[in-house]
């Protein structure tokens, strides 16, 4: 059933973005008076994220028909979780629609983001860090809004932040198959659905792209990840009675690319008096180009850095599972070796000045 899931979330996805291109010569097209931020000088749609919430919801309602025997928002195991996801992705994604559409303020999409944080931790889903509830719930908010910021920074060059989700679900499903077993159960199905849109959306996304994610995109996918590795990443020392630092650890290595991409964007705004909220042409992506590297070649080694943090993550969430946490604090050091290397590049090759 799995792979179903999988299939049936590519296909809608591939007729999703096929029909959203034919029918949006003026609707949702970005980039027509903010190209001095964006990477991209042509102006398309902006609307490859409403594939993402269709098959979501498609996905959703696929579990209800095929599993007779699972009220999907009323079962004891899965309920409240997934009443708090549901929940707070529908807010995201439309919050996200609406920056879209009418470019909605800081502040507001702060708001949003924050309110879908409390959402989740009011429904059950909450980091298991500190073992104390207020300071876990806290850093809960903070993770969710710093992953739907962080993805929103990702989604910046053709095919960027597609790709790297992708991995990163599929660590969680890695993840999610070491605490369960090999039992499918709701998360699988919903996971490989996402991975299925998503990989459906890069058809359309990979350079020379035709359709942005967008914020909807972005927003929700934000939303979802975090989510997925609150569950799978975050909390899969305490699940197995290991150390919760083991968890932080393993999020830590596995969100690499998204992680080193944002830490170095605030701290170079930040050194230049910008605010990190900002846009620019100054992410490591940008910065690559600026060395030398062709859009599709960026696109390549940010898939290099999303296979092999993958790899490593899944290599430390064994060793947790196994009590061996020696490996799984020296392989941190992998994120500190990516970030300081990405961070060389934006000191050595800055954005070119304009005449």
């Amino acid at each position: 059933m799995i792979w179903i899931f999988l299939i049936g979330g590519l296909l809608l996805s591939l007729l999703c973005n096929e029909l959203l291109l034919r029918f949006s010569q003026s609707l949702g097209i970005r980039n027509k008076n903010d190209v001095v931020i964006r990477w991209s000088n042509q102006s398309k749609p902006s609307l490859g994220g409403v594939s993402f919430f269709a098959v979501f919801v498609f996905a959703t309602f696929a579990v209800i028909m095929l599993l007779d025997q699972v009220n999907i928002f009323h079962n004891e195991i899965y309920g409240i979780e997934f009443t708090g996801l549901f929940g707070a992705s529908c807010l995201a994604f439309l919050m996200g629609l609406a920056d879209d559409a009418y470019n909605t303020r800081p502040y507001f999409k702060l708001f949003v983001q924050i309110t879908c944080g409390v959402f989740l931790i009011s429904t059950g889903t909450v980091i298991d860090l500190f073992h104390q509830t207020i300071p876990d719930q806290i850093i809960t908010v903070l993770w969710v809004v710093a992953v739907m910021n962080s993805l929103n920074m990702l989604d910046n060059m053709d095919g960027i932040a597609g790709t790297t989700v992708c991995f990163l679900l599929l660590t969680c499903m890695f993840s999610r198959g070491s605490l369960s077993g090999t039992q499918t159960d709701i998360w699988a199905l919903i996971i490989m659905a996402i991975i299925g849109a998503l990989i459906g959306f890069l058809r359309f996304n990979i350079f020379p792209s035709k359709i942005f994610m967008g914020d909807a995109g972005s927003q929700f996918i934000g939303l979802v990840v975090s989510f997925f590795a609150i569950k799978f990443l975050w909390n899969v020392g305490s699940r197995i009675e290991q150390p919760s630092w083991s968890g932080f650890l393993v999020t830590l290595v596995v969100f690499t690319p998204a992680a080193a991409d944002t830490l170095t964007v605030v701290i170079n705004r930040m050194r230049r008096g910008r605010s990190p909220m900002v846009g620019g042409k100054d992410h490591t992506t940008h910065h690559l180009v600026y060395a030398g590297l062709k859009d599709k070649q960026v696109w390549y080694v940010f898939t290099l850095i999303s296979i092999f943090s993958t790899l490593l993550g899944i290599f430390m969430i064994d060793m947790v599972w196994k009590g061996v946490l020696l490996p799984v604090a020296l392989a941190a050091i992998y994120f500190l070796v990516v970030f300081a290397n990405l961070f060389r590049v934006t000191i050595k090759y800055p954005e070119p000045k304009k005449d």
